[in-house]
């Protein structure tokens, strides 16, 4: 419920002001510099009043781009915060060089994203990389204070004691997402723990694919002893099952990473997640009957349900979201990115996305995406906004060529718009791992190899179709899989992994719109399959070196 969800209102001010933070960097050797604060991390935790605060502030970077006010005061160099919000640049990097998505804007060096021409230089490739390693940074200062010998110094004793590791357990969680993001997105990387001290005058070693997967690994494994049990922790903060999800999300593309495919384990994690009480949500509401103004009928809305201003209420499915809120936490990267970039053009009305001011006529979709969906519109999620709109992208710059797409809505489940009386900032809460997702790794990796029921592997997949109203499917393929996950998953951020573990990203087995360049798709050179090194970093740092091809 919203009084015991973790928001970040004021957070960035006030954990600037109480805890060290790493500064603005233009290179991740930059990492090294001890950020100039009026306190010391010695005042801050020998407090415990402060924890909560100081992992707000980790949790934070996940969710705004700035250090004042959401976005402003960007900790991120050479590019604006909210434009450098975390989820927005892995929206970016993950969803947009893909069949889900195509952008109409021309800033910078956006449209080589989705036409898969990007080199070392481009700044939303070096924001995403700089934004992931600040989150490492800030989460090794909040892991560095909280040792066990650091929370005996400083007194932290009783319940103080056991929620404070609780809480190092969450920022270690949060330290392994983000190398885990590095590893999927580009493979061989600088390295850095909360031994590596703020003021070294050494650059960060680098870590080869491998050997940082064993990493993410060994840390998510003492994370699920670790964090809360499921479903007992604050919403919004990690507890055993999202150790659990990022472990099979982890195993599961083992093969890409390691060359060793890990099926028996991505089925172990998925079946402690689906053990531990979450369920898919379903939610019917009563609406007006257009044939009997005196009556109302019921309306399932429970796959679009999940992507509202009020998803965080009775919610089963998410196992970990990022939160948002129109007035608690505003930023333009987040579900404010994911609403208005999707609407625009002369026919949307933006008052029925619960943005009065107008959408930012940005995000459509693929025919290639559109012809995953049922032509009848029975699957309800393929919602797709046709009217305006052609099938065909004959012009990347013009909304109106590509149908957009529905995802997420500034509108509550009862109609009602969401908390921010201007509409400018959304309050839908972004979900990282929810229980569909888990069903279908299950579901692929007993296909793969791995040691699950077949029989349940079937269910798992008709339970999700059924709630979208999809017809059942009798036996499932691994290619069954991957456009199961496209049309459950669209625009949830694992598009470009999928793609590659299934060997189609950047080979001719599956083309679409734009795709290398060519508006009918081509091919393109299987080095792209990683996103380069960027090339400030390559100067900076003489451990670091560049990734095949760039």
């Amino acid at each position: 419920m919203k009084s015991n969800k973790i928001n970040f209102r004021n957070i960035i001010a006030g954990a600037a002001s109480a805890i060290m933070l790493f500064s603005a960097v233009s290179c991740v050797d930059d990492l090294r510099r001890e950020p100039i604060t009026d306190v010391t991390s010695l005042s801050v935790y020998s407090d415990f009043a402060n924890y909560p605060n100081a992992l707000a502030k980790v949790y934070g970077g996940l969710a705004v781009g700035g250090q004042e006010g959401g976005d402003g005061s960007s900790d991120i160099n050479g590019i604006d915060g909210g434009f450098s919000q975390y989820t927005r640049l892995l929206f970016t990097m993950q969803v947009i060089p893909t069949d889900e998505a195509v952008i109409g804007w021309n800033d910078g060096t956006l449209q080589t994203i989705h036409k898969m021409s990007w080199d070392s230089s481009n700044e939303f490739i070096g924001g995403l990389y700089y934004r992931i390693f600040t989150e490492i940074a800030t989460a090794n200062e909040f892991i560095r204070n909280t040792s066990d010998e650091k929370l005996a110094a400083n007194g932290i004793t009783g319940d103080n004691l056991k929620e404070a590791k609780y809480m190092r357990a969450e920022a270690k969680f949060l330290r392994a997402q983000s190398y885990y993001h590095a590893l999927d997105l580009f493979g061989n990387v600088p390295f850095v723990d909360e031994n590596f001290l703020p003021g070294s005058t050494t650059p960060p070693q680098r870590i080869v694919r491998a050997d940082l997967f064993k990493y993410v690994e060994a840390e998510l494994l003492a994370c699920a002893d670790e964090l809360k049990d499921p479903r007992t922790n604050q919403y919004g903060r990690a507890d055993k099952a999202a150790a659990w999800s990022l472990l099979s999300r982890l195993y599961l593309n083992s093969t890409v990473y390691t060359g060793q495919a890990r099926n028996n384990e991505v089925i172990t994690y998925t079946s402690k997640v689906i053990a531990a009480g979450y369920s898919l949500k379903n939610k019917i509401i009563q609406v007006d009957d257009p044939n009997n103004p005196d009556n109302t009928i019921p309306k399932d809305i429970s796959y679009e349900s999940l992507f509202l201003a009020d998803n965080d209420v009775n919610n089963p499915e998410n196992i970990l979201s990022i939160n948002f809120d129109g007035v608690n936490t505003r930023t333009n990267g987040g579900t404010t990115y994911m609403v208005h970039a999707a609407v625009g053009g002369a026919k949307m009305d933006p008052v029925a996305f619960g943005i009065p001011t107008g959408g930012w006529g940005g995000l459509r979709t693929t025919k290639a995406f559109v012809g995953l969906f049922p032509a009848d519109g029975s699957d309800v999620r393929g919602r797709f906004f046709t009217d305006g709109q052609n099938l065909e992208i004959n012009d990347l710059g013009a909304f109106t060529d590509g149908y957009a797409f529905i995802k997420y809505k500034n509108i509550k489940s009862n109609g009602q718009p969401g908390n921010d009386p201007g509409g400018n900032y959304v309050d839908a809460d972004m979900p990282l791992y929810r229980l569909a997702d888990i069903y279908l790794m299950y579901a692929e990796a007993t296909l793969r190899g791995g040691n699950g029921s077949a029989t349940t592997a079937l269910n798992y997949v008709n339970a999700i179709r059924t709630r979208a109203h999809a017809v059942p499917f009798t036996s499932i393929t691994l290619s069954n899989i991957l456009d199961e996950r496209a049309r459950e998953l669209s625009w949830e951020m694992t598009r470009r992994t999928d793609l590659i573990r299934f060997g189609k990203f950047t080979t001719g087995d599956y083309l679409w719109p734009w795709k290398g360049g060519v508006k009918d798709g081509a091919s393109v050179a299987s080095y792209r399959n990683l996103y380069p090194i960027p090339a400030k970093d390559i100067i900076a740092n003489p451990n670091l070196e560049q990734n095949s091809g760039y």
